[in-house]
């Protein structure tokens, strides 16, 4: 078999492919996990560019897109998104940041 012919089957597979599992080792556990995703979240949207490794920055990433989704669709009015803003940034100032630089 070619490559073409191999491209073609890949689809006809109808086996689920699940993301790779990723293994943040903390000492402080889940808990430990989440608190170091809140800090990056939150150094992201203060200093609107940080640099990671790959595995931390990419699960950080669908955090702070969701949460700048949120705040583009919803705005600073809607009280789900002020809690999940709330959440995530640790400094609270910065809540007034992400729904003031955020277009409408």
């Amino acid at each position: 078999m070619n490559q073409a012919e191999i491209r073609k089957l890949i689809p006809a597979v109808r086996v689920a492919i699940n993301a790779k599992h990723r293994k943040f080792s903390n000492p402080k556990g889940p808990e430990g996990r989440m608190m170091m995703l809140r800090k990056t979240v939150t150094e992201l949207v203060k200093l609107e560019r940080v640099e990671l490794n790959y595995h931390r920055g990419d699960e950080a990433r669908g955090y702070a897109e969701r949460l700048i989704a949120m705040a583009t669709k919803h705005g600073d009015r809607h009280i789900p998104t002020m809690e999940m803003a709330n959440y995530w940034l640790t400094e609270k100032q910065l809540v007034h940041k992400l729904f003031k630089d955020c277009p409408r």
